[in-house]
C-alpha cells in the first residue's frame, strides 16, 4: 500500500529515487526498499515525504485494491464534482464545497476567468477585498474595488 503510493507520487513528481534521497537526506537504496515494500520510512520520513509530494499522511498510507487506483490529491486541493447549469446561469455550489469554505447563504463571491487555460474559478469577495487592500499597500494603484464587485443595483 504506501510503497504503491510513494513509488506513484515520486514518478507523479518527475523526481528519480536518487532526488528524493537527496531531499530526505537518505540513501537512494532506502528510498528503493520503502518503493518496494522491503522496509517502511520512519514517522520523520513519512512527514517529509508528505511534504515532498504535498499530500497529506493518510494520502501516502491509504490502501489501493487491486485494479482500483485512486488519485492522490495534494493536501488542501478538492474535486466537489460536476455542477449543471441553468438557464438563466444559476447553479449549486456542492455542499461539501460550501462547508469546507465557509460560505453562508447570501453570500457574494467572485467570478473569476482564464480564458487561456479555459477555466472560471469562485473566491470569497471578502478573501478577494483583503488580497486587493493588500495590493494597494504594496502600490498597486491599477484597479479599484468598483472594478471588481459589482453594486447591489448591477448584479449581471
Amino acid at each position: 500500500m504506501i510503497e504503491s503510493n510513494l513509488k506513484r507520487l515520486r514518478k507523479m513528481s518527475g523526481l528519480s529515487q536518487e532526488q528524493v534521497a537527496e531531499k530526505l537526506n537518505v540513501s537512494r537504496q532506502a528510498v528503493a526498499k520503502w518503493e518496494s515494500g522491503d522496509s517502511l520510512p520512519d514517522i520523520y520520513n513519512c512527514r517529509a515525504l508528505a511534504d515532498l509530494y504535498d499530500v497529506t499522511l493518510d494520502s501516502l498510507f491509504e490502501a489501493v485494491t487491486d485494479g482500483e487506483k485512486k488519485d492522490i490529491t495534494p493536501r488542501g486541493k478538492h474535486i466537489f464534482g460536476a455542477v449543471r447549469v441553468g438557464k438563466d446561469g444559476s447553479f449549486k455550489i456542492p455542499k461539501k464545497a460550501l462547508k469546507i469554505f465557509g460560505i453562508k447563504e447570501g453570500e457574494m463571491l467572485l467570478v473569476l476567468g482564464d480564458e487561456a487555460q479555459g477555466g472560471i474559478a469562485l473566491c470569497k469577495t471578502s478573501f478577494f477585498i483583503d488580497v486587493l487592500k493588500s495590493m494597494k499597500a504594496a502600490g498597486c494603484k491599477d484597479i479599484t474595488l468598483a472594478d471588481v464587485i459589482p453594486s447591489e443595483n448591477n448584479e449581471e
